[in-house]
């Protein structure tokens, strides 16, 4: 069997051994190196093909023995084999899977000004492809170049706005390295980050009404690439699909929102088991940080810094992937949540009729009036949900339901 693995200095997240199981029979690995040990590994590592990812791709096409025309073009290496004289052969997929992304998300660069973020070994991969394309003006932005954060002025005239860099990628969510109100002719937008799903930039990108694509259509399709250079054999025809399907059943939260008492909570623990996810709560996060319970914090401190602690809560359980997410009932009345809980999930709008929710335990549903509380939060429900679930039913029909919709 051959071996073969991703080598790269933070491995932690990566989707690679999950997609790479689909593609082929082949060991894959992953390679967490520091940089002072790259190129002894590259020398002496036991494996026969290598994918390479940051911050190794321009080092790694330094150190290979051989180039493939793309490689050495653009100075930068994301796929290796190595023959069986040892000998160390580069290549890059990148350029296939940008291309590849491009025209799903139907952005064509041709005559247009493009913006690329960045200045590494990706940014090199993407430039290639955009020239190949036909882009009127190509300008790459470093944080030292002629180019750079502080001269951005220059180019508002942006088009297409590619960001290339790790800013905004997980565990850094919300961080974003340009602000899209400076660029009024921006008319598309590409994030090669793909957790979060939707970075800060694209949440932006989103709520001006741009076009928008993330990295995950590069990564599948760079990948489906890179596992045929390996083996020598083409992938079968809708592999491209399969992988984008498992990134995304990987990364996409589920998340509930409703009415207090309308039973995200069972619902959440049902989907859990169905689709063996990890399921969140904030109300359980709250009293997990707090000693409290939601309903004593209510009680002792008031409604809103019960918000204030559920904010908290919801900033650091939408930033999970993969995972179950339950939310309070009036998660949804302030709008600083919405990009948490959108940025890696889809999100479930659990509708019940008032008269059979859950009184017990919630202080606003007992003291208040519900369907004054319900005309209040209903716009907020539409506001935030992607699918509107209805909850009157056994809760295997409610669990089918948002399964129907997930897988």
């Amino acid at each position: 069997m051959m071996h073969c693995g991703l080598l790269g200095q933070k491995l932690s997240h990566s989707y690679s051994p999950a997609i790479h199981s689909l593609l082929g029979d082949y060991e894959y690995k992953l390679y967490e190196t520091e940089p002072e040990n790259v190129e002894a590994f590259l020398q002496k590592g036991d494996f026969d093909a290598l994918n390479v990812t940051i911050p190794y791709k321009k080092r790694a096409a330094a150190l290979c023995d051989e180039l493939s025309e793309t490689a050495r073009a653009i100075g930068s290496v994301n796929t290796i084999v190595r023959r069986a004289d040892g000998r160390l052969c580069g290549d890059n997929t990148d350029v296939y899977g940008f291309e590849e992304l491009l025209r799903r998300a139907v952005f064509s660069p041709r005559a247009k000004k493009v913006l690329v973020l960045g200045s590494g070994g990706a940014s090199a991969a993407v430039v290639y492809a955009l020239k190949k394309q036909q882009a009127r003006e190509i300008v790459v932005v470093s944080r030292e170049g002629k180019d750079n954060y502080s001269n951005l002025s220059r180019h508002t005239d942006a088009e297409l706005i590619v960001n290339t860099t790790p800013v905004g990628m997980y565990p850094h969510n919300g961080e974003a390295v340009i602000d899209l109100l400076r660029f009024p002719h921006c008319r598309a937008v590409v994030d090669l980050i793909y957790n979060p799903v939707r970075t800060e930039l694209l949440l932006q990108a989103e709520k001006l009404g741009i076009p928008f694509a993330n990295g995950m259509v590069m990564l599948a399709a760079q990948a489906i690439r890179s596992s045929e250079i390996f083996t020598g054999k083409k992938a079968p025809d809708g592999a491209l699909e399969h992988v984008i399907d498992l990134v995304k059943s990987k990364t996409m939260n589920i998340v509930l929102v409703g009415m207090p008492g309308c039973g995200k909570s069972a619902v959440a623990e049902a989907l859990g088991k169905a689709l063996g996810r990890q399921v969140l709560d904030t109300d359980a996060y709250i009293e997990e940080h707090t000693g409290y319970t939601p309903e004593q914090i209510i009680t002792m401190q008031g409604e809103s810094a019960f918000r204030t602690h559920e904010s908290e809560a919801v900033r650091e359980l939408g930033s999970a992937f993969g995972a179950i997410v339950a939310t309070g009932g009036g998660a949804v009345l302030h709008e600083e949540n919405y990009a948490p809980l959108h940025q890696n999930g889809v999100i479930f709008w659990l509708r019940r009729d008032l008269d059979k929710l859950e009184r017990d335990g919630r202080p606003l549903s007992r003291a208040g009036n519900l369907n004054a509380m319900y005309e209040m939060r209903e716009k907020c429900y539409l506001r935030f949900a992607d699918y509107i679930i209805d909850n009157n039913r056994a809760l295997e029909d409610t669990v089918e339901d948002i399964r129907k919709v997930i897988l």
